[in-house]
């Protein structure tokens, strides 16, 4: 017998709660139930369950516009709400999504106007399918193997009725095939057939065509390429692929081209099916699984209580009636935090589980251990931080908030050296106004003007006078007045509200400006300076805009980032030259950015990876004095962190460039941007906050959107890995 040693791991925490908010029907039904008023089913999708009729599945708990019903195919999902208003979300590259488009959406949209009265739905490997209310089936996405119905080939990004289909009452969809199931218990199947899935014998792929010698049905399921239907006398009869036992007729023959009875069953409440697997629940709560090697049905044992069933192409699992989620890939061992569950559904490689106070939870297939769930607490908020592993967030209520996958030198301030992959709240420190993060070390502004720091101090970077790590926030000692701060790599800034500069830290590329090398243990005047209005800092150089719009700069130079065309470093500031109407400046590892009040973008230093946007890059290809970044108009804000950049446009869209092996620029891909190159699918965005390999944006909702690197943690939203697209993760 076959055992997977896949796992599965949480990827996304209360990422969907603002399209979905709501509460949850239940998703099981008997079928004593046959005949009842089409809808509430749970529309299997390759990885769904199938269940009679139940009038009483998808009694919304509260007033409001619940969620009924959701779905999960191969990478995406659909949710159906009361209203009969159906939203997607995951990959559309066959246009699955039904908005129009190929653009992969991370958070939830609404399928295209015009669909209403939805009741129903199923979602295959790269197609949809939804039941209306009138009893008509409305398909879109992929289509070469005939699977929307319509007797084309081409995918359609829009939903399309499916011809010659009346009375249906259910729905399922496979990898590549779909099923109808219609009020007189006929069962009609289309698309492909090389499996015999449709169970009209070795026809080739067929529009919607009756399955002959089914009668009585009042469920249906499919796997990948196999089919399930349950009967009104509690039989399961299945037809198509049988390598791994799918179909339980008790052989391992590759195909039954029509339906056959599964062995050893009977008195059956609900099927379920997905990849080369197959599930059956009964009255009593006990479950039955056969394919995956097992060519007869087997009660999975310690497993009582069933009220569903989902099958993913790796993994099965049950919700109980209690409103607990099991895993069932050896014994049945319990989901961490997930209770009050109504609905569950699995698609090829995750699943989702919806609970009846309308909150959705997704996770994904991983290689490593279970993570629980925790909803955040981070919401509304005002400013983003990142450093190497760890990020900050200031809340509009002014308190603090850290996270992070490591904390060996205290960033995170919560006085302990233990890591959080969800947001916390630094106890103690209120009336926030700033935060501000680099490789190991955080600094907070109060409103009273002073500043409060905390982590890694190897460098005096605390500027407490003292090379001592601080778990928890400290206040800087003689610092008053302070309107904005910034952190380098082991050093920190404080701009004061008379324009001048105070540094402190490492000093060994003179990125303290104080005319020295020298290490400064407690904050030290930036020599020469006024007038400043906004600053910004790299690993080892710093960046200050002055009132009058002029840029200067000081530090490491060793690529030019300094912008005065040449690579010596600098000890105090120096003006950058031939930049006027400056509004905005900022840093990375080695290049600098400003923005004018034209909102054309300017930059300079190394290019090593096309951070600066011109088109090239490489060693050669640094520029020691601020070139403007072509094609870019409009803009209105910038970030930089790494060797990439980023900048916000008046519609609040974003535009990246630069390194891009852990998908940090956002466009689905890992490929370095050398010119600006949108994110798809992302606006509203107020700032950005952009780290080594993460980057997150701050909505103009308070709400925030996480892509790239996860791997230590960086987005707070429980989980690690890594994220090609903006992802909501507050």
């Amino acid at each position: 017998m076959k055992t997977s040693a896949r796992s599965w791991r949480w990827i996304l925490v209360l990422a969907l709660g603002v399209a979905l908010a709501g509460c949850a029907g239940s998703e099981a039904g008997t079928h004593e139930d046959a005949g009842s008023p089409p809808g509430h089913v749970d529309a299997g999708s390759q990885a769904d369950s199938g269940t009679p009729d139940d009038p009483d599945a998808g009694t919304p708990a509260d007033a409001g516009v619940p969620v009924l019903h959701v779905t999960a195919g191969h990478g995406f999902s659909l949710a159906l709400k009361a209203d009969g208003t159906l939203w997607a979300w995951g990959t559309n590259s066959q246009g699955q999504l039904g908005d129009g488009t190929t653009i992969p959406r991370m958070e939830p949209i609404q399928v295209s106007s015009g669909l209403s009265g939805v009741v129903a739905l199923a979602a295959g490997r790269d197609h949809s399918l939804v039941l209306k209310e009138d009893g008509t089936v409305w398909a879109w996405g992929g289509n070469g193997n005939g699977q929307l119905g319509d007797g084309t080939g081409p995918p359609r990004p829009t939903p399309t009725q499916v011809p010659g289909l009346s009375g249906v009452v259910a729905l399922a969809a496979g990898r590549i095939h779909s099923l109808a199931l219609k009020s007189d218990g006929t069962v009609w199947g289309w698309g492909a057939n090389y499996d015999g899935q449709l169970g009209g014998g070795t026809s080739p792929p067929l529009p919607p065509t009756q399955v002959p010698g089914l009668t009585g049905v009042v469920a249906v399921a499919a796997g990948s390429d196999h089919s399930l239907a349950l009967k009104s006398d509690g039989t399961v009869w299945a037809w198509g692929a049988n390598a791994e036992g799918q179909l339980g007729v008790g052989t391992f023959t590759d195909t039954e081209w029509t339906p056959t009875q599964v062995l050893e069953l009977t008195g059956v409440k609900g099927v379920a099916a997905g990849g080369d697997s197959s599930l059956a629940w009964m009255p009593d709560g006990t479950a039955w699984r056969w394919g995956g090697n097992r060519e007869t049905p087997q009660r999975i044992q310690g497993l009582t209580g069933v009220a569903a069933l989902a099958q993913a192409n790796g993994d099965s699992m049950a919700l109980k009636s209690d409103g607990t989620v099991w895993d069932l890939q050896s014994t049945p061992t319990q989901v961490p935090g997930l209770t009050g569950v109504s609905a569950l559904s699995a698609g090829a490689d995750h699943a989702l589980a919806l609970q009846q106070n309308g909150t959705l939870w997704a996770w994904g297939w991983s290689s490593s251990e279970y993570v629980t769930p925790v909803p955040s607490l981070l919401t509304d908020c005002q400013q983003l931080a990142l450093g190497a592993h760890h990020g900050v967030a200031r809340k509009k209520d002014g308190t603090v908030w850290t996270w992070g996958g490591e904390n060996f030198f205290g960033q995170l301030g919560d006085g302990t050296n233990t890591f959080r992959l969800t947001p916390t709240q630094l106890p103690g420190l209120t009336g926030v106004v700033a935060v501000a993060a680099d490789s190991f070390h955080s600094l907070a502004l109060r409103s009273d003007g002073t500043v409060r720091a905390w982590g890694d101090n190897s460098s005096g970077q605390l500027g407490d006078g003292t090379d001592t790590q601080r778990l928890a926030p400290k206040q800087v000692p003689g610092l008053s007045g302070v309107v904005a701060l910034a952190a380098g790599s082991v050093h920190s800034l404080a701009l004061k509200s008379d324009g001048t500069v105070r540094a402190w830290g490492n000093n060994s590329y003179g990125q303290l400006g104080d005319g020295t090398t020298t290490r400064r243990w407690t904050p030290t005047p930036v020599l020469g300076l006024s007038g400043v209005s906004a600053l910004a800092t790299g690993a080892s150089h710093v960046l200050a805009l002055k009132s009058d719009g002029t840029v200067w700069a000081w530090g490491d130079n060793f690529f030019g980032q300094l912008g005065d065309g040449t690579t010596t470093d600098r000890s105090t500031p120096t003006p950058v030259p031939g930049l006027t109407g400056v509004v905005a400046v900022a840093a990375a590892d080695s290049h600098s950015l400003a923005l004018k009040s034209d909102g054309t973008v300017w930059a300079w230093g190394s290019n090593f990876y096309g951070q600066l946007g011109m088109g090239n890059a490489g060693a050669d290809t640094q520029r020691l004095t601020p070139t403007r970044v072509p094609g870019l108009t409009g803009v209105v804000a910038l970030a930089a962190g790494g060797v990439r950049s980023m900048a916000v446009n008046q519609d609040g869209g974003v535009w990246a460039w630069g390194a891009n092996a852990s998908g940090q620029l956002g466009d689905g891909t890992t490929t370095d941007r050398w010119t600006p190159t949108p994110v798809p699918g992302l606006s509203g965005v107020a700032s950005l906050a952009v780290g080594s390999a993460a980057s997150l944006a701050r909505m103009n909702d308070g709400t925030v959107r996480a892509w790239g690197s996860n791997r230590d943690g960086q987005f707070g939203n429980g989980a690690n890995g890594w994220q090609r697209h903006p992802a909501r993760v507050w």
